[in-house]
């Protein structure tokens, strides 16, 4: 079966297609213009894999939370493709995604984006389970949703503290006023694209689910929401 995944979620434009030929990936620091470069992406991935666009039998894209433009590109290049070719659409929510490669971590892995405002999206997660819902939060209130998830199931330390993602960096800097430094790790593969992790879940789940019908998890309303009341 050959799947095609995006992840415009952050400032990485990340894409993947498995075919029989194999898995292969393009990644590009996009910032701005992954409108620009995602089809181009995709085309290039279909040749390099010997197929044609109508070869796809699954598409799938990040559900959110993530960059309002991003999300609203990706979803929407994702439904365009699964209308014109009528295959099914799955999406997955980001930070599941981030998580999902630390599923063998035995502490706490916190995946990160930068939110602006002094904000991160994230949550918690152990051995693959998420623990919070999906949080759009300072690092202060971050610190206590730690030490809470700690506190409920009785440790004194949280061992260590693996944080992923493009905003991994920032909130590291800023939980080391509330965590000691040495309880926390950054992933080193931190700052890379979810696609390729995106493609390892949809091969896990129901294919023929749909969520055509579903739109981006956004946590917080735009900017030009607020504005405008």
């Amino acid at each position: 079966m050959n799947i095609l995944a995006l992840d415009t979620s952050g400032e990485v434009l990340s894409v993947a297609l498995a075919a029989e030929s194999g898995v292969s990936c393009i990644e590009i620091d996009a910032g701005m213009r992954h409108s620009e470069l995602l089809m181009d992406c995709v085309q290039r991935l279909c040749s390099i894999a010997g197929i044609k666009p109508a070869d796809l039998a699954l598409i799938a894209c990040m559900k959110g939370p993530g960059s309002f433009t991003g999300l609203r590109i990706g979803f929407s290049a994702a439904k365009g493709i699964a209308l014109a070719l009528n295959i099914p659409l799955r999406a997955i929510p980001t930070l599941d995604c981030l998580a999902w490669p630390l599923s063998v971590w035995p502490g706490i892995a916190l995946p990160a984006m930068d939110a602006k405002k002094g904000c991160f999206f994230t949550a918690l997660y152990r051995e693959g389970q998420r623990l919070t819902e999906y949080m759009d939060a300072s690092p202060a209130a971050i610190a206590d949703a730690i030490a809470a998830e700690l506190d409920k199931n009785g440790l004194s330390t949280p061992g260590q503290i693996l944080l992923t993602g493009c905003g991994a960096p920032l909130l590291y800097s800023h939980l080391a006023a509330h965590i000691p430094p040495e309880n926390m790790k950054i992933d080193p593969k931190s700052k890379k694209g979810g696609a390729k992790e995106l493609l390892e879940i949809i091969k896990g789940t129901i294919v023929n689910k749909d969520d055509s019908n579903t739109g981006p998890i956004y946590l917080r309303k735009s900017d030009a929401e607020l504005k405008n009341g």
